[in-house]
């Protein structure tokens, strides 16, 4: 069953509980921590981009169209929005000789809600490389076009592209394809049902590869790490989960909120984690702005991979009135 992960808490009474799964491995996949239900089923939803764009690497669509690591790290997107987001996604298409009329992620306003506003009053309405997921639609468009697969259809299951995508995961997840549930994102593309503990294992696998993996998976998996290392800002974006992680602790993990609540975190091999570690979190009723945040980062911080005062407002947040005065507070429940 789940269990409660965070408190709302309004004057000194609790208000509301979110409750969930977490599950932390190591490098050797030996389960150090769990609340819940490590074997709960649920969808990988953005958490899986590392993994879905793997295969662009693996393909050499990404050297042939000249990709650089910072439109890898776009591969790996849940950006806002913002313009650096939006015309890194267009220069990745027009490399491959693509267009935004060739994506098919769909179209939303800006995360970032000052984009958004900005857009709203000069009455600019979005495209779909404004969607937080077009680098991830403009690498597959990329390597559909280096495969020679239908660009047409290149987000339906039975594409070729999808079909690679699915090998993939299964492999990172040590899990057979036909174990692997599939449900269509947000953005219309295929994603992945499994228990929690195989999407630690996915990110077990990417910061240190198996010995199993071929030499261009492996290579893989390094440029991956890299480029989401580097470019952090990329990720999501000036006021998103992974990039404000990210840039508290520089270098030492990178992190993929997936929606409906779900994060997974990959720890870089250190002193401390000799073979690294891989967190994954599912909140159970889906909420991405209070209980999600709140959770990772004191999560982080009990890893000793965050410092103890970094990023305030998250540890615990306030809860505010409308006024902006705050009234109480979301704390995590989460202790390992």
């Amino acid at each position: 069953m789940s269990q409660p992960l965070a408190q709302v808490i309004r004057g000194d009474i609790v208000e509301s509980v979110h409750r969930g799964h977490l599950v932390v491995i190591d490098g050797e996949k030996n389960v150090l921590s769990a609340i819940g239900d490590a074997s709960f089923i649920t969808f990988f939803r953005s958490s899986a981009k590392s993994f879905q764009a793997i295969p662009f690497i693996t393909s050499g669509a990404a050297d042939r169209f000249g990709m650089t690591e910072r439109e890898i790290a776009m591969a790996c997107a849940s950006h806002s929005g913002e313009p650096i987001h939006v015309d890194l996604a267009a220069g990745m298409l027009e490399k491959a000789g693509l267009t935004e009329a060739d994506l098919k992620c769909g179209t939303h306003l800006p995360f970032d809600e000052f984009e958004a506003e900005r857009m709203i009053r000069a009455g600019e309405r979005p495209n779909q490389l404004h969607n937080n997921c077009s680098g991830k639609h403009a690498a597959m468009l990329a390597f559909a076009m280096h495969s020679g697969a239908d660009l047409g259809t290149y987000d339906h299951v039975e594409n070729p592209i999808q079909q690679e995508i699915l090998r993939t995961v299964a492999a990172f997840a040590e899990r057979p394809v036909k174990e692997i549930g599939i449900g269509i994102d947000g953005c219309a593309a295929p994603n992945f049902a499994m228990p929690l503990l195989a999407m630690a294992r996915c990110f077990a696998n990417l910061i240190d590869p198996p010995a199993g993996f071929h030499e261009e998976l492996r290579n893989a998996c390094r440029r991956i790490l890299a480029a989401q290392l580097q470019y952090p800002e990329l990720i999501g974006g000036t006021e998103r989960l992974d990039t404000m992680v990210m840039q508290a602790a520089p270098g030492k993990f990178i992190s993929k909120v997936g929606a409906d609540g779900v994060w997974l975190c990959g720890v870089i091999p250190n002193a401390e984690y000799p073979s690294g570690l891989a967190i994954a979190l599912k909140i159970e009723d889906g909420d991405d702005r209070r209980a999600r945040p709140v959770v990772a980062v004191g999560l982080l911080k009990r890893l000793g991979l965050l410092p103890a005062d970094a990023l305030p407002t998250l540890d615990p947040m306030p809860l505010k009135d409308r006024r902006g005065d705050v009234v109480g507070r979301v704390e995590s429940l989460a202790e390992i």
